[in-house]
């Protein structure tokens, strides 16, 4: 009797450390840190589309963010993880435990990407930016932009549809496919668009696609944007009159060399409905994507009476104004000598 207890108790014993050593296991498989250790900022995992699990780990482990492979694959098979993988852009933050990254991968929980996007020109350098940034696929996005049905379904053409595109910092899913993408810019088009906005753009004469065509125009004369209301005033001075804008800015995206610090003869008989020293009116679509500083720089243009402003010769980026072309002319000897100082040709 006494040897049965004595036996009992021994098991009772055994069992107790066996339990308690299991759930400790347990509890260190659940809670202690085991991805990103030691790490100062969190870290970037990205699961493309048709993923499977092995993908995932060989990730994890490609870029060292795992430390006990067998413990995240024995807690991920306990959680159903292995056939519940999602897409997306994760953010595993320093010291993660198994069960928090699990159930953010398995619940598609992503973090969005930050994107901004500017100083673009061209279709192809915002498909870049996009591609580079968004599981987008670059020659996709830019057939899309190239389509005429699918841009006349957002009210543009193929010539202007940079117009929709308004330079700002958006948060997107990585996994956000085209369709969405351009659903989205939309979206925040007719956002910026608002009545105010539509009543000051009927009020210049213009449509809004051509108040951002003009503003594309207007940014690429000058970034400061105090000056860019008085630019607006000028080149709607013009339109009014009949008068070629003959803007530089445009000359340079009809020759497409944005490194010309000079535009010379040759450059302006350029052959181009971009090229506004030989086209009457605004050109058929932006040089630049509009920013929105620059759309209400000409939604807010200055009323006067230039019809003329040449560079500063001081390169401040400031520009001298002139109602008459003679004084434009004196404005220009003074800016071209500056010029000619500097050794700039081209």
């Amino acid at each position: 009797m006494f040897k049965s207890r004595k036996f009992l108790a021994y098991g009772l014993v055994i069992f107790s450390t066996l339990v308690a050593t299991f759930s400790f296991y347990f509890w260190q498989i659940i809670k202690s840190p085991n991805l990103n250790l030691d790490a100062k900022e969190s870290a970037v995992l990205y699961i493309p589309k048709g993923a499977t699990y092995q993908t995932v780990v060989d990730s994890l482990n490609a870029h060292k963010l795992i430390y006990d492979q067998i413990s995240f694959g024995f807690l991920s098979k306990l959680m159903d993880y292995r056939e519940a993988v999602k897409p997306g852009r994760y953010e595993i933050p320093p010291n993660s435990a198994n069960k928090a990254v699990i159930t953010k991968l398995r619940s598609g929980d992503q973090d969005p990407v930050k994107l901004t996007f500017n100083n673009i020109r061209l279709k192809e350098e915002l498909a870049e930016k996009l591609a580079s940034n968004l599981s987008i696929d670059h020659d996709e996005l830019l057939n899309k932009l190239n389509d005429e049905a699918l841009c006349e379904k957002y009210g543009f053409t193929t010539d202007n549809i940079m117009c929709m595109f308004l330079p700002d910092t958006y948060f997107l899913w990585w996994t956000l496919d085209a369709d969405a993408f351009l659903d989205r810019m939309h979206s925040e088009y007719e956002k910026f668009w608002t009545k105010e906005r539509l009543a000051k753009a009927e009020n210049t004469g213009l449509t809004p696609i051509q108040v951002a065509v003009m503003a594309s125009i207007v940014q690429s004369e000058t970034n400061k944007s105090d000056e860019q209301p008085r630019v607006a005033g000028v080149y709607i001075n013009r339109m009014h009159k009949g008068i070629p804008l003959q803007a530089d800015p445009t000359v340079k995206f009809a020759v497409g060399d944005f490194t010309l610090r000079r535009i010379l003869n040759v450059h302006l008989n350029t052959v181009s409905p971009y090229n506004t020293y030989l086209n009457k009116g605004l050109p058929p679509g932006p040089i630049a994507l509009p920013e929105k500083r620059a759309i209400d720089g000409v939604l807010n243009y200055e009323k006067n009476n230039y019809l003329y402003f040449c560079a500063r010769e001081d390169f401040s980026g400031y520009h001298n104004f002139a109602a008459t072309l003679a004084e434009h002319n004196a404005n220009a000897r003074r800016f071209h000598l500056a010029l000619n100082k500097r050794g700039i040709k081209k």
